[in-house]
């Protein structure tokens, strides 16, 4: 993977500022190539939320910076797996037929059903991150790995997988388009990364989150007849729950 082709998927997946000169020259069809980067992507993301609460926790205590550390996290992406983690929940939780349910997903507005789903992945990271700093456990370490982890499992939901819908949306850049080979390439890198970080222990917790993932990903397909952009950013957000709940 070229450094252009990081940077722009960089850009893509976070708001952190990257000129445009140094993207220039891409088209749309390169980017599930970007996969692979994936896990880098939450490396630095998750680097950024470990640092703050790292340096907020002597100050305020670690449930107010868990709360900074989730905060951070939902700044430096735009809150994109958030959104995505809402519009699936307000539609799969409809109780409607696949087509409303995808309109449902595709309806700005948010329901009931997408609110709760954000208010328990708060409360839930802030819980679970503020049970784990009560442990003997790395903070910085394990809340960079979480984001590696949530960034890597997405790719379960890309390859051998159909776009749920008929028209485009940004799903469709990488649903169904990535190889086998760019597919282990990600997982692997995943696996590095936190083994790097958090031994085996991370690596365990990184395994039963693929796995709880892998079946997200078989019932998402049987509700919705496929995955669509929504449905990669809840995988995301539940990948980095289930990875720090595993780590209990």
């Amino acid at each position: 993977m070229s450094l252009r082709l990081f940077l722009a998927t960089l850009q893509f997946m976070t708001r952190i500022p990257v000129p445009e000169r140094w993207t220039q020259g891409l088209a749309m069809d390169q980017y599930e190539r970007g996969i692979v980067g994936f896990p880098l992507i939450g490396l630095i993301v998750g680097g950024i939320g470990g640092v703050l609460f790292t340096l907020l926790a002597p100050w305020c205590g670690v449930p107010l910076a868990a709360l900074g550390y989730v905060l951070a996290l939902a700044l430096i992406t735009g809150a994109f797996h958030l959104d995505g983690l809402a519009d699936t929940c307000d539609g799969v939780f409809s109780a409607r037929k696949r087509e409303q349910m995808l309109e449902i997903m595709r309806d700005s507005r948010l329901g009931t059903n997408g609110g709760l789903a954000l208010i328990f992945m708060v409360v839930a990271k802030v819980l679970v991150v503020s049970e784990l700093a009560l442990r003997d456990v790395s903070m910085l370490a394990m809340l960079t790995a979480a984001s590696v982890a949530g960034r890597t499992v997405i790719v379960l939901l890309m390859y051998r997988q159909r776009y749920a819908r008929a028209g485009n949306g940004l799903g469709n850049i990488y649903i169904g388009k990535v190889t086998g080979r760019q597919t282990a390439i990600t997982l692997a890198g995943g696996v590095i990364l936190t083994l790097l970080l958090g031994k085996g222990a991370a690596v365990l917790a990184l395994v039963i989150t693929m796995a709880v993932v892998w079946l997200l990903a078989t019932y998402l397909r049987s509700r919705l007849g496929g995955q669509t952009g929504d449905t990669l950013g809840a995988a995301a957000e539940m990948g980095e729950l289930l990875f720090l709940l595993a780590l209990l």
